[in-house]
């Protein structure tokens, strides 16, 4: 089972949601409250197992209604996902990956761990 951790940074608070095997899967923003930080985890909670999946590396891909998954493409030609809530806002974001194939397994990881994931403070 997968487990965010949080912690403390210079200018605010993060989190990183971690698989099982301790590589990260996705991270937060930087929030000004750690409040906020633990929201930003429990959005993820909540909106990541209902989140669609928008491909945008596909041309005339379909928007999906938000809560989603964007798949899109860095410029350094890397495959991302990011997660946005159902206001909007991107509440998780993936580190790049080489192949499509990958990032979705990216997305399925969030989907899976997510929701049940423990949460803890880093020191």
């Amino acid at each position: 089972m997968g487990k965010f951790v949080y912690k403390k940074t210079a200018t605010g608070f993060n989190f990183v949601l971690k698989a099982a095997n301790g590589e990260p899967i996705g991270v937060s923003e930087v929030y000004t409250t750690e409040s906020a930080c633990l929201n930003g985890i429990a959005s993820v909670k909540k909106n990541a197992p209902a989140a669609g999946v928008e491909d945008q590396t596909v041309e005339g891909y379909t928007p999906v209604k938000h809560p989603k998954f964007e798949i899109y493409l860095d410029k350094a030609g890397e495959y991302r996902f990011r997660l946005k809530a159902a206001n909007g806002e991107p509440i998780l974001a993936s580190e790049g990956y080489k192949s499509k194939a990958t990032c979705q397994n990216g997305v399925e990881s969030v989907k899976k761990n997510a929701p049940d994931a423990p949460v803890e403070e880093q020191e």
